[in-house]
């Protein structure tokens, strides 16, 4: 099994706290082109649906998007947030304690999700369909602890995503048969794992890229990742070597983006 979709891995070492995820959400708010915001753009598509409401966000992760956008959360909503990791599920508390907002914190696997069938109106998935093992098991528990017409909001990545730090991975890699970001699960190929489970689905891409101006984010990205604990400090060290070049050759290092995300309708 792959460290991307191994469970043991995900909770134990990748999201036993929030300090990987920090590192990568930190570079995306410094050098993104798109000054707008991921998190209040998801909020935009979240606003459009019906309140009062009972959310569950799977893989909250440190509650990122619910800290920034607390102000606009709809008075009806009663939201629950949850991560296979306790260590992210108390980040999450951590963050929105001091919001004041009342949430609900559990530790859930989104392939045994212990609510009664119907229980929500909305679902939230940001960026974590792609680590489950066994997808379709989760999407029918999904699907049915969801209402009927209820909402699935599930966001990820293209093919396109991010190509030139894969590419730097890929340069100085081992592995012969190696994937790119949310590969299981992305934007090109995510409806049709989708349509069997929902009735309607839909697809929106957020425009946005990278503009770098300094080494040490992005290495501190590169390294947050799960490929790159793989690497040896050799490897790590020529990647680094390749940006201090650009860097100092360009002056910034353009990096594509494409993410987005599916609102799915039971």
């Amino acid at each position: 099994m792959s460290k991307f979709t191994d469970p043991h891995y995900l909770k134990n070492e990748q999201y036993r706290d929030s300090s990987n995820l920090n590192a990568r959400v930190e570079l995306h708010r410094r050098f993104s082109t798109n000054t707008y915001g991921w998190f209040p753009w998801i909020f935009d598509t979240l606003e459009t649906l019906p309140s009062p409401a009972r959310v569950l966000e799977l893989g909250c992760g440190p509650g990122y998007m619910w800290r920034e956008c607390v102000d606009r959360i709809p008075t009806g909503w009663s939201i629950t947030l949850s991560d296979l990791s306790d260590g992210m599920v108390d980040a999450a508390w951590r963050n929105m304690v001091v919001t004041g907002r009342a949430f609900k914190f559990e530790q859930i696997d989104a392939q045994s999700i212990p609510y009664p069938d119907e229980t929500f109106d909305i679902v939230i998935a940001n960026h974590m369909l792609f680590h489950l093992p066994d997808r379709p098991k989760g999407l029918t528990e999904i699907q049915r602890v969801l209402k009927q017409s209820g909402h699935l909001i599930a966001t990820t990545v293209g093919d396109g995503h991010l190509t030139k730090i894969v590419n730097w991975l890929k340069g100085v890699s081992s592995e012969t048969d190696f994937e790119p970001f949310g590969n299981p699960f992305t934007l090109n190929n995510g409806l049709e794992q989708l349509t069997p489970f929902f009735s309607q689905v839909d697809i929106k891409r957020y425009d946005d890229n990278l503009r770098i101006t300094e080494v040490e984010p992005l290495m501190d990205f590169i390294q947050s990742t799960y490929r790159a604990k793989e690497l040896s400090v050799s490897a790590l060290a020529k990647i680094r070597q390749e940006i201090e070049e650009l860097l100092e050759a360009k002056g910034e290092i353009f990096i594509t983006k494409d993410s987005g995300l599916f609102m799915a309708v039971k």
